[in-house]
């Protein structure tokens, strides 16, 4: 997939420029376009209402009991198919007549506004272009085009971005493997084309492992057969802009910790803090990230991304893992560090690309800003799941809001607030609750999310006792029983944040 090359519009010379981030900052404080997030939660784009006017979240779940000022969501349920994936969900709200409604009282006269998805399909972008809504992302096409871990590979190549010693190729069966991935060595890692936070990553030493995941990986056209290195995760997120590509300081991510995911390979957090890595690790993160973003403006993409990297840690190297063309489940974590609040967060800069008005910005000038390290503050968020294989009926479950811990481990709800800018200490945390009372739990379900100042890891990459205080304390908060006859009528939706 290339840039479709295009005439240049010609602007109106009494058009507004804007000069540079207080311009930016300004424009959005005096917006009148009715903006929206629309997916199952808020949790990706936290905070966007506080730095843009007339920015409101329509989403599925109600993780603030009705008391976030700026969350719509639907009160009565109408018929639908099961929800297979967040797609579905969006698919249903614009397709609810409550949302309908309120998208109409907001309407700037025949203007609907502008959306923003954490995931969308051609179907999504069908029911947004009835509802006059424009969608602020590139096709559902192009983002399923690069989402694809094949294709991420080969933008890779193009970019000069280094990868892990790969090959691309079908799979027939055991034996085959071995015969297209010799080179490789004995330890594999799989990935299939699409996946959700490692529940499609598969570990391959032996033949035993690959049985195990057979029947999901030879169905596959295609797959990613990566040697396997000695790794830690890192995540950084950047957006690609007409003047460049923005990026933001690298940050650890935790990876399939037991006591927060079913998958050994799956995402369930993050770290971000001044001396996570080292200066040369931090710069070739940025010049790769740099790098990628440039070649996904030659494809024709534009906007927010985020890049999965994997340190060795065995040479120092490091290596691309995957892309996620949109917001991601790191996105909250970014947006509300002190080098973004200090300009102005990465989803700001990712809007402005849609929004109809010129703009002069000095790209470099804000990726030395943000590159230094006193401009990074420490903040870590737990992704926690129910990681048994059960489904349970949740008959309680904590307040979204500030919690607070005592010596005694103990957590007591402290205060209301809409995302984690109100936490002053390790003591407390930010919780951003998924199921009410009343729905189901299970295996990989999203159970909420937890985000506190310091670091919830060890130097050595192990999840370290506040942290496993914390988790333990907010299960501690949900009570459910195990459901043995409803299997049927529960909806694997899968992961809600990523």
């Amino acid at each position: 997939m290339s840039a479709k090359k295009t005439t240049p519009v010609k602007k109106d010379k009494s058009a507004i420029m804007l000069n540079g981030v207080p311009d930016i900052r300004r424009f959005f404080y005096k917006n009148e376009v009715p903006l929206y997030f629309i997916s199952a939660t808020n949790f990706n784009m936290l905070g966007a209402d506080e730095w843009i006017k007339g920015f409101k979240f329509i989403c599925h779940i109600e993780c603030f009991d009705g008391q976030h000022p700026n969350v719509f969501s639907p009160t009565e349920e109408i018929p639908h198919d099961e929800f297979t994936s967040i797609e579905d969900i969006n698919n249903y709200l614009l397709q609810h007549p409550e949302v309908q409604d309120y998208l109409k009282t907001r309407k700037k006269g025949k203007n609907a506004g502008k959306a923003m998805f954490l995931m969308f399909d051609e179907q999504t972008e069908k029911l947004a272009k009835k509802l006059g809504l424009e969608i602020m992302f590139p096709s559902a096409k192009m983002r399923t085009f690069m989402d694809n871990k094949v294709n991420t590979n080969r933008i890779a190549e193009r970019a000069g971005v280094a990868c892990v010693p790969y090959v691309l190729s079908p799979v027939k069966d055991y034996q085959h493997l071995r015969e297209v991935s010799e080179s490789l060595g004995d330890d594999l890692v799989i990935q299939t084309p699409f996946g959700d936070s490692g529940h499609t990553t598969f570990f391959i030493s032996n033949e035993d492992e690959f049985k195990k995941h057979e029947e999901e990986i030879v169905k596959e056209k295609e797959v990613k057969i990566m040697k396997r290195i000695n790794c830690r995760g890192s995540a950084i997120e950047a957006c690609v802009t007409r003047h460049g590509t923005i990026v933001a300081p690298l940050m650890t991510e935790l990876v399939g910790f037991k006591e927060l995911t079913p998958y050994k390979g799956g995402w369930c957090g993050n770290e971000i803090y001044a001396d996570a890595f080292t200066p040369e690790i931090r710069r070739k993160a940025r010049k790769y990230t740099q790098l990628f973003g440039d070649q996904l403006r030659e494809e024709g993409y534009k906007g927010y991304f985020e890049l999965d990297f994997l340190i060795d840690q065995d040479n120092g190297e490091i290596y691309l893992g995957e892309l996620n063309p949109r917001v991601t489940g790191a996105s909250s974590i970014t947006n509300h560090a002190v080098f973004a609040l200090a300009d102005a967060p990465l989803f700001v800069f990712h809007i402005l690309e849609w929004m109809d008005v010129d703009y002069k910005l000095s790209v470099k000038a804000i990726n030395d800003r943000w590159a230094k390290q006193e401009n990074i503050d420490g903040w870590s968020q737990l992704i926690i799941k129910h990681t048994e294989d059960t489904i349970e009926y949740v008959t309680e479950a904590p307040r979204s809001g500030i919690y607070k811990m005592y010596d005694t481990g103990h957590i007591q709800f402290d205060r209301m607030d809409t995302h984690r800018r109100a936490v002053e200490s390790e003591n407390e945390a930010f919780f951003l609750r998924i199921p009410k009372s009343g729905d189901y739990l299970y295996e990989g379900a999203d159970m909420g999310i937890l985000v506190s100042r310091g670091r919830m890891m060890t130097d050595d990459f192990k999840l370290n006792d506040r942290a496993k205080k914390w988790i333990s304390a907010i299960r501690s908060k949900f009570a459910s029983k195990v459901v043995e006859d409803k299997r049927e009528e529960v909806q694997l939706t899968g992961s809600l944040t990523k």
